[in-house]
């Protein structure tokens, strides 16, 4: 696991108005957003836009952030505690096939990738990583932990998805990550908020030097369930 500074048991929710203000600062920022925003709904690749967003993706030299899949009806997140699988939102049985039926999609399409794939120490992103490519080929790290549980490292795991996305991709690979909306959209904002980024939508960057990254579009490669965005419980 990537070494990050020492972590929290608990999200600590008295974060309160400092990190909703870092969150409307990062936001208003544009980190890394170019001139014009992402489609409000995710391509596919029967569509001529989304066809073209997959030859692009063929050749490398990109990253792929996939949302962890479905999450329909399970119990919201509770304690906010890395390896307490009771008190987290999990995945949904409709999600574990759809993770899987991803990991199907991507090796039928000829997509090559980047090894390992890097995936969110939260339970719902780890499972989605696993289903989808293999226990095997899959290492967790901290950086791309949900924001919620990240309590006071909150801009380290920001500062690593950030890298993550920015640093250069060799052609002919695709470096995975495999985590949630929530960091992704503090740094771009509405265009990944909702179902723009449904969950096990993939968001398709292009490491860009002296800008960081680009946004070249939103793939849904399996079609996103229950509205894409759905309710816990």
């Amino acid at each position: 696991m990537t070494a990050a500074p020492p972590s929290l048991s608990r999200r600590g929710r008295a974060l309160g108005g400092g990190r909703r203000s870092l969150i409307a600062l990062l936001s208003s920022a544009s980190l890394a957003r170019p001139a014009r925003a992402l489609d409000a709904a995710p391509l596919t690749p029967d569509l001529p836009a989304g066809a073209a967003l997959l030859d692009r993706i063929r050749r490398g030299g990109t990253v792929l952030f996939i949302r962890h899949a479905d999450t329909a009806g399970e119990p919201c997140d509770r304690s906010f505690v890395i390896g307490d699988r009771a008190g987290q939102r999990n995945i949904s049985p409709a999600g574990r096939a759809q993770a899987a039926e991803l990991g199907r999609r991507i090796a039928a399409l000829g997509i090559p990738l980047m090894k390992p794939v890097l995936a969110s120490p939260v339970f719902r992103g780890r499972d989605t990583a696993e289903l989808a490519f293999g226990a095997a080929e899959v290492t967790v790290t901290d950086g791309l932990m949900a924001d919620d549980y990240a309590g006071p490292r909150l801009s380290w795991v920001l500062a690593e998805h950030r890298r993550l996305l920015s640093e250069p991709v060799p052609a002919g690979t695709n470096r995975v990550l495999v985590g949630h909306r929530g960091p992704v959209q503090i740094l771009l904002g509405e265009p990944v908020a909702g179902t723009r980024l449904p969950e096990a939508g993939i968001f398709v960057a292009e490491p860009d030097p002296g800008r960081g990254f680009r946004e070249l579009g939103i793939l849904a490669l399996v079609p996103p369930l229950n509205g894409g965005n759905p309710s816990c419980r």
